[in-house]
């Protein structure tokens, strides 16, 4: 049995905050008293199995679904009362599972749309900065190309350059390793820790790949809604491996 006891990353004041968060559908219990934190400049992984709360745990920060009780905060400021769009413009970039970028847009469109979560919004700007192309040299040569054509790992790579145009404090990535061949999702890893490394944005990164996880600084696992094992990557042990990453 995994020690159950939830132990926080130390961080002096986290840059995301949650505490006893529950939320229903319906009067289905899905997350229960759930505490998770990301400390600034840290990427923090959540695992588990299919359907045990990981992506609810995700929509209830962007603000998609409202905790019937609890606490998110970012730096300091509570979530609960902020849109969806509040939030994005507080900082929180989003990468869903699926990546949803707009086919019918080129890329260079496609990563303009990011603008819009600035807080001052897109404004008059239609800059892509230079940072995006070192991250992901590939976008630079396919800005004129349609979203819809480029293959599975070409769209991830432009769905995280996408949130990045907003400036984000906090980036959130459902798994982004999904469908993509190993080749790029090393690539994918790189660039997730040199935008850490150089912009100093915090990562929360919800993924079953075991190279990618062991990439962050800290873990969390869920189960049946709750968190029931935390710690060091370092220290993620086989017995953690098999009972929450293995199919």
């Amino acid at each position: 049995m995994v020690d159950s006891t939830s132990i926080s990353p130390a961080t002096p004041q986290p840059l995301l905050d949650i505490a006893n968060l529950n939320v229903y559908y319906g009067e289905s219990h899905i997350l229960r008293s759930v505490d998770l934190s990301v400390g600034p400049g840290k990427m923090v992984c959540l695992i588990g199995r299919n359907g045990v709360g990981k992506t609810t745990l995700l929509k209830t920060i962007l603000g998609l679904l409202t905790p019937r009780t609890g606490m998110i905060t970012l730096e300091g400021t509570p979530l609960r009362r902020k849109t969806p769009d509040q939030r994005a413009r507080m900082g929180i970039g989003y990468v869903p599972q699926g990546r949803e970028i707009i086919p019918g847009l080129t890329v260079q469109e496609n990563l303009i749309l990011g603008l819009e979560a600035r807080p001052q919004g897109r404004g008059k700007s239609q800059t892509i900065p230079e940072q995006v192309f070192q991250l992901f040299p590939v976008l630079q040569s396919m800005l004129g190309r349609m979203g819809g054509d480029l293959s599975g790992g070409q769209q991830q790579q432009l769905a995280i350059a996408r949130a990045l145009m907003g400036s984000p404090r906090l980036l959130v990535l459902d798994e982004p390793t999904e469908g993509i061949q190993p080749s790029i999702i090393l690539e994918i890893e790189a660039a997730v820790r040199r935008i850490i490394e150089t912009t100093g944005v915090s990562v929360l990164l919800v993924e079953q790949h075991l190279h990618f996880v062991r990439q962050a600084d800290w873990y969390y696992a869920m189960q049946k809604g709750g968190i029931v094992a935390s710690g060091p990557t370092s220290e993620l042990s086989n017995q953690v491996i098999q009972e929450f990453l293995a199919v």
